[in-house]
């Protein structure tokens, strides 16, 4: 079998599987707005899609356009956040309101490179968006993805710790010709790495091309390249971090450094206040600590 011919038939057998066992999201349906996949696209990252369902209804809710949260205070958009973590991603989405507001007529932009300008969207944002909104299909990339092709193309079992320029070169000789199944294989490849071709414990015996894949025919090798460390959250300053904002949300006026400092080392929190601060999280004056208003 050629290497086109191996393709189209994962293409096929991916395809058929996503249709039945693919999870109904809100921002998979039809009506989805172009908004709404860019919200749920942010929000998603590093963050586990179960987490994000309801936080997503209620944003939509709430600010149902890039305008509504464009006109939203920095402290309400940091209080609507709430524990989904990584709070630079709200504010980044209220920077992308603005500019879009500012310069697209209050809409999501569907030229990439426009989206790609936008505050606090990279490149696999402007991918994803780019496919799930506005059917053009670049290529998307996001670990379940690496992971998958990894396997099924090559054979091992983790793709290197970084993306690599022969990993995209691979995701692009990857992607079906037709726009319309390029962006089907986009998120069927990424839903297929969420449940089924997962990081530890994949459920190979329900794999829809474990016939066909390399890394199963080769008997499951074992990953021996270079690991990424991954980093605890107990102890962190990213824990830390956590504590600060949430006493910040749920106070009714500034808090006074000597209220921080009940929450550990007083230079350490002192050093992850200013560093709030400095990242728009936090504002200080003479009154103490508060969200930005």
């Amino acid at each position: 079998m050629s290497e086109a011919a191996f393709r189209e038939a994962v293409h096929d057998a991916v395809l058929r599987w996503y249709a039945v066992a693919g999870r109904d999201l809100p921002w998979r349906h039809r009506d989805a707005t172009p908004w709404g996949v860019l919200v749920s696209e942010v929000m998603a990252q590093q963050t586990p899609i179960a987490r994000i369902i309801g936080p997503w209804q209620a944003w939509l809710a709430r600010w149902p356009t890039p305008a509504a949260l464009a006109s939203a205070s920095p402290a309400d958009v940091i209080l609507a956040w709430d524990r989904l973590g990584y709070p630079r991603r709200a504010l980044g989405l209220h920077r992308a309101a603005k500019a879009m507001v500012e310069g697209h007529d209050g809409q999501v932009p569907s030229d990439p490179a426009d989206l790609r300008a936008l505050p606090g969207v990279g490149e696999y944002t402007t991918a994803a968006v780019s496919s799930f909104a506005f059917g053009n299909p670049l290529v998307v990339i996001d670990t379940n993805v690496r992971r998958v092709l990894t396997r099924i193309a090559l054979g091992r079992e983790q793709a290197a710790p970084s993306l690599t320029a022969a990993e995209r070169a691979l995701a692009q000789e990857w992607l079906p010709a037709e726009p319309d199944r390029a962006n089907a294989w986009n998120v069927a490849a990424m839903e297929l790495g969420a449940l089924i071709c997962t990081a530890r414990a994949p459920r190979c015996e329900d794999c829809p091309v474990r016939d066909r894949c390399r890394w199963v025919a080769a008997g499951r090798p074992a990953y021996d390249g270079p690991v990424r460390k991954g980093q605890g959250y107990e102890g962190t300053d990213r824990q830390l971090r956590g504590r600060i904002l949430a006493l910040a949300r749920a106070a009714t006026a500034p808090l006074a450094p000597e209220v921080l400092e009940g929450l550990g080392e007083p230079e350490r929190v002192a050093r992850l206040a200013e560093q709030l601060c400095a990242e728009g999280l936090l504002v200080h004056s003479r009154a103490g600590y508060d969200l930005p208003r």
